[in-house]
């Protein structure tokens, strides 16, 4: 009986029918899989449609500011516009991008077959498209004018419809992130394999966990500040309204004590991205490893207690303003230790400038430029001086577009190889690259002066002298929009007739590479092996049991090194 399953087992082996059986069809992103994999995959596409959805709006957005009149669309539509546009970015793009890497690489990268609750994974992945549909439908019924912060009482006077649909779509989200943040902190505590120490994980996963303490300590405070917004809205209760008693600061607490985080948990998974990028294409060891790895936490721990920093222009008290400006300008130095991790890891590195590395350090000089304002509007006189204006938004978009985004695509392109089994095109890549970081600086840049000159933003009417600036960003704001055809061009041509990639392109070292391209179903045929640390780049600390393989990618590692 035996020997008859082995040799059925062994016909299956062989059979090509059987072998397809184990290969993901197209049909399977469309479905409620389990697989950490395809729950990727699924997240990282679903984000980038609504990407250039948000996209869209935004050039729209450029083109009504082109000029200081009304002349493209009414500003009622701007305010709408507006709103969607920094709801969709923040809440449908950057955050569901983060977890997508984390879905795909996290099971891969400590050498566990999937996450720890598959079914919980699926579950929350399939939150996000409903939670984004219910956002767009907003258009049809009267989109919210209030912003992406719904401040009350706007917000109470604003489309009740539109508003509604806003708040539900945040409830769906937000839900799904904390089933998701659960999911990562268990995975990584819990089922690395048994040879992988804390101090062996890859960064990204140093990362992670930091973000999903943000996300489970702090996403159910939005969640509740929207709930009870939503009563205001359709019980007629007073919790913000001031006509009855109730008071809108609170809600702004409510809020930014998970705005401000969401910016950690928006950069911080790509902090960890770069920080597996750069020593693989710089073939040096990560400088710093513990430093950058426990800088994470701490940047979760003060990121938790510097909200207030969003309000000093709505009667906050002078010796709390002194609290929160002196915890804002210390969160700087775990930043900073990233920053400079970073540039130690590429100085005297043998640099191979493809699309990945060229992101890669793209994210290190943008997100520098985003953190060192970031500093200036930490204190109090020069915040109270640009609140509102213009220079706010530069400094935000130069960490979010010119660190997450730039982030983002540095991951696409280092993992693409192993995603698709096919290698980008280099060429497309590079132009892709330069037309979105020529476009970025052109459109964020003069935004400091802006805002230093005294333009308002979320005004689409503004004063004349404003408009040279504004035209220079509007072109930028093109150039980034034109930017995205190369990547698409490359993304569909690589994807069909890309060069085959093989199971380590990059000779990389963490455990991902280990299998084929795009991994098994069940990731490895047997259980992976920690021949070396992932940042082990010209160190001979490999495994005693290491096969010749191994071997061998080691001793040319080495001498790339050389």
């Amino acid at each position: 009986m035996a020997m008859q399953q082995e040799q059925t087992k062994a016909h299956k082996d062989a059979d090509p029918v059987h072998q397809q059986e184990h290969v993901r069809r197209w049909q399977d992103y469309f479905t409620f899989n389990t697989d950490h994999k395809v729950i990727g995959i699924q997240y990282l596409v679903t984000s980038f449609m609504f990407s250039f959805i948000g996209g869209a709006l935004a050039a729209g957005i450029r083109t009504e500011l082109a000029t200081p009149d009304p002349d493209f669309v009414s500003p009622l539509m701007y305010n709408r516009m507006m709103t969607m546009h920094g709801t969709i970015m923040i809440f449908l793009w950057i955050i569901p991008a983060g977890a997508a890497f984390a879905n795909y690489l996290i099971p891969l990268m400590i050498g566990a077959k999937d996450m720890a609750f598959p079914k919980l994974n699926a579950v929350a992945f399939w939150m996000l498209p409903p939670g984004g549909l219910l956002l767009l439908a907003g258009f049809f019924v009267g989109a919210p004018e209030a912003g992406w912060t719904s401040y009350p009482p706007l917000s109470l006077v604003s489309s009740h419809d539109g508003q509604l649909l806003w708040i539900l779509s945040i409830l769906l989200i937000g839900t799904s992130s904390i089933l998701g943040a659960i999911n990562f902190v268990t995975t990584i505590l819990k089922m690395r394999i048994p040879s992988m120490n804390l101090h062996q994980m890859p960064l990204f996963c140093w990362s992670m966990l930091a973000v999903s303490a943000l996300v489970i300590s702090s996403t159910s405070v939005l969640a509740g500040g929207a709930v009870l917004l939503a009563f205001d809205l359709v019980a007629g209760t007073s919790f913000f309204r001031p006509t009855g008693g109730g008071d809108p600061i609170v809600y702004q607490h409510l809020f930014w004590f998970y705005s401000h985080p969401a910016v950690y948990i928006m950069v911080l998974p790509f902090f960890g991205l770069i920080s597996e990028v750069l020593p693989v294409h710089a073939r040096k060891p990560i400088f710093g490893y513990r430093a950058i790895a426990y800088s994470s936490l701490l940047i979760a721990f003060l990121g938790l207690i510097v909200w207030v920093h969003h309000m000093f222009t709505s009667g906050t008290p002078g010796w709390l303003r002194i609290f929160f400006m002196a915890a804002t300008m210390l969160i700087a130095v775990p930043t900073g230790i990233k920053v400079f991790g970073w540039c130690a890891t590429i100085w005297g590195g043998k640099l191979s400038l493809n699309s990945s590395m060229l992101f890669g350090m793209g994210f290190v000089s943008s997100f520098l430029i985003g953190g060192l304002s970031g500093v200036m509007l930490a204190s109090v006189p020069f915040d109270i001086h640009v609140h509102d204006t213009y220079f706010i938004v530069a400094h935000f978009h130069y960490v979010l577009f010119g660190g997450a985004v730039l982030g983002l695509y540095a991951g696409v392109y280092h993992w693409f190889p192993k995603m698709t089994g096919r290698m980008v095109n280099e060429t497309w890549g590079r132009i892709h690259f330069a037309l979105t970081f020529i476009g970025m600086n052109l459109t964020f840049m003069p935004m400091h002066q802006l805002g230093l000159i005294g333009m308002n933003r979320r005004i689409a009417m503004y004063d004349p002298q404003f408009q040279n600036l504004n035209i220079l960003c509007t072109v930028g704001a093109y150039l980034t929009a034109v930017s995205t055809i190369p990547f698409v061009i490359n993304m569909i041509w690589s994807i069909n007739w890309g060069e085959k990639a093989g199971k380590n392109p990059w000779k990389a070292l963490s455990l991902e590479w280990q299998t084929t391209s795009p991994p098994a179903i069940e990731n490895f045929d047997e259980e992976p092996i920690l021949w070396a640390d992932p940042y082990d780049y010209g160190i001979d600390t490999h495994k005693a049991d290491s096969s010749q393989a191994v071997e061998e990618l080691l001793a040319e590692v080495s001498a790339e090194t050389r």
